[in-house]
């Protein structure tokens, strides 16, 4: 099988491709544009410097007056976008959210840099949430997410390039091999984080969800978890890293051909730029 990646049309910016995942996700969760009161959009590839990508898509929906802005925390930034929803419709301040990650992030590739631009491609993926009574709904929803961050190292992983700095978009620079190593312990520190605070245990997830950037760190958390490579959900050859796309995305795979049902305990787990890293755990 072939590795695949997509790339935007040039025409096309964050806001369009999250657009028509809001669209898909709206219609999966039977609820209408109108409904949300909160829109929060993971991207560290904006349509502009402002307004938001979030109020872009906003008027796209055609949805009027709702709190929306952008959560930047790169290929972890759904883990954080996800948080902020779920921590604001906790506090009683909206109903029903739309959260998306949406990324172009071939607009900041080096394609001379092919130790690079070959792991990246564009996207973007959304799920829509909704406040549900403490009274019968059980154990479903979002149980914990689990956030750090450590900008530090953020060297490992960064754009050259930003209004303030250089006047440019800029282009990606990793070191491969310290992302790498600081994935896997920090990532597996994240999910006995999240595991220890809802007093569960590997063997009872159903489904691995992880950032989709490296086959090498997928297998080993797991390995780690103990998880039957069958319940770790992959998309990384059809979609390649999509950054703070890729979880949504690959819930949306899975979620669609009817691989995650109801009941089932999905973990998601990412780190990306900043450092910053998080964990997830969801009774779908």
């Amino acid at each position: 099988m072939g590795h695949w990646r997509h790339i935007a049309d040039q025409s096309q910016g964050s806001s369009d491709l999250a657009f028509h995942a809001s669209v898909n996700a709206l219609a999966a969760a039977g609820t209408k544009a109108a409904e949300i009161d909160l829109i929060v959009v993971a991207t560290s590839t904006p349509d502009y410097v402002f307004p938001s990508t979030a109020c872009l898509l906003q008027a796209k929906l055609g949805v009027k007056g709702c709190a929306a802005f952008d959560v930047q925390a790169v290929c972890s930034g759904f883990v954080y976008a996800l948080a902020t929803a779920d921590s604001f419709i906790r506090g009683g301040m909206y109903k029903k959210a739309l959260v998306v990650g949406a990324e172009v992030f071939s607009r900041i590739l080096d394609w001379n840099d092919r130790g690079t631009c070959v792991l990246f491609g564009d996207g973007a993926g959304a799920v829509a949430l909704r406040a549900a009574p403490a009274v019968g709904a059980g154990d479903r929803g979002i149980l914990s997410t689990h956030l750090h961050s450590d900008g530090r190292d953020y060297k490992m992983l960064y754009v050259d390039g930003g209004p303030s700095s250089t006047q440019t978009a800029g282009f990606v620079h990793m070191d491969g091999r310290e992302v790498f190593r600081n994935a896997v312990h920090r990532l597996a520190e994240a999910v006995d984080e999240a595991l220890a605070a809802n007093r569960l245990t590997a063997a009872e997830i159903d489904w691995l969800v992880p950032h989709q950037a490296n086959r090498r760190i997928i297998d080993s958390m797991g390995r780690k978890l103990g998880l039957d490579p069958s319940k770790v959900v992959v998309t990384i050859e059809r979609h390649a890293n999509t950054s703070a796309a890729s979880i949504p995305l690959a819930l949306a795979e899975a979620a669609g051909d009817g691989r995650i049902r109801a009941g089932h305990l999905v973990l998601m787990e990412a780190m990306g730029g900043g450092l910053t890293w998080g964990a997830s755990l969801v009774r779908w």
